[in-house]
């Protein structure tokens, strides 16, 4: 980690991203680490996932394809049909090869942002929720709840975002991915 160039990042994602998604990248760079440090998750970790997470978000949804193709990354029928979808699983690609990332941990964080998934990590989490809760985010449902409850306990915390969802794409008639599901029926049997 010690080896990698934050500025240098930081850089290369303002050419990768336009000014309203850095300025959202930034804000849950510093929100995972706010959270690392209260449920105790390596801060650098939290700060570099968060800094990293949509990394591949302003790129064209065609090269988003070809990059999965072309590197064997799964795509399920919904990511086919929406591939803006794959900002996650193409981002933890590029974390790997652009990004010089060698911590599956954070990459693993990355790549699941924005489904989770059963069995997450705590720097799973951390990403996943401080997407959801960083200070540029003022649209989402129950948003004064899942931040109040965020530096308490951070798996009523991802059950309640997950829920959120399923009940926000539902009523918008999106289609979802189905990890979204399988993670929410994962937290839910464990009654969190």
């Amino acid at each position: 980690m010690k080896d990698l160039d934050l500025h240098k990042i930081k850089k290369q994602l303002m050419k990768a991203l336009d000014e309203k998604r850095y300025e959202h990248t930034l804000g849950v760079a510093y929100t995972s680490a706010c959270l690392a440090m209260r449920h105790g998750e390596r801060m650098e970790d939290a700060y570099l996932a968060g800094l990293l997470h949509d990394c591949a978000k302003c790129m064209d949804n065609e090269k988003k394809l070809q990059i999965c193709h072309k590197h064997g990354i799964e795509i399920n029928l919904a990511e086919e049909r929406n591939p803006y979808l794959l900002h996650a699983k193409v981002g933890g690609y590029l974390a790997e090869k652009k990004y010089h990332v060698n911590r599956p941990e954070i990459v693993d964080a990355i790549r699941y942002h924005t489904t989770g998934r059963p069995g997450m990590t705590l720097l799973d989490k951390i990403v996943y929720i401080a997407d959801y809760i960083e200070p540029g985010r003022d649209h989402a449902p129950n948003l004064a709840q899942v931040r109040a409850i965020a530096f308490q306990d951070i798996d009523k915390t991802l059950l309640k975002i997950l829920e959120d969802t399923l009940q926000y794409l539902e009523k918008s008639e999106k289609e979802m991915d189905p990890m979204t599901q399988k993670t929410y029926e994962y937290y839910k049997g464990l009654n969190v």
